[in-house]
């Protein structure tokens, strides 16, 4: 590569929108890749610029970073991706997400009544969760976690 495609660890953090640290974790973690120079500084191919998108939205829509190197696996390493692995990539992406956005409207639509988190605070639970039944499928919002709702809370 002619040095006008490599970027500094300083250009692509300008470029990607996140702190130089950031980067260097990435690194770490083997998420992106550098070259060093005579003088030990970094420098990154331009490619880096879409694998650290990726991985920004990855954490947007609440992926975690597993997840995220999950997916940059199956990105080449000796080219930069294209349309292709970009699609391919997406569609790997589109249950985990569709069964995100199920859950974020599960909880906009329950937030209001009673979630069956077993907490007893609403004056409905007496009605929903009588004696806090549902705290022995475990702790948490249950019914949002998954569990059977009783008959009368549907």
């Amino acid at each position: 590569m002619t040095t006008t495609e490599w970027l500094t660890i300083g250009e692509l953090a300008d470029r990607a929108g996140v702190a130089t640290s950031a980067l260097r974790f990435y690194e770490d973690k083997g998420l992106i890749e550098s070259e060093r120079t005579a003088g030990n500084q970094r420098r990154y191919a331009r490619s880096a610029l879409r694998r650290v998108a990726l991985l920004r939205a990855a954490q947007a829509v609440g992926l975690s970073l597993s997840e995220a190197a999950d997916a940059l696996e199956t990105l080449p390493h000796d080219r930069t991706p294209n349309k292709g692995d970009w699609q391919r990539l997406s569609r790997s992406w589109r249950r985990r997400l569709d069964d995100q956005i199920a859950d974020l409207e599960l909880l906009r639509d329950e937030l209001t009544d009673c979630i069956g988190c077993g907490c007893l605070s609403l004056r409905s639970c007496a009605i929903f969760n009588p004696k806090d039944t549902v705290s022995d499928h475990g702790a948490g919002a249950r019914y949002l976690l998954g569990d059977e709702k009783s008959p009368l809370h549907r």
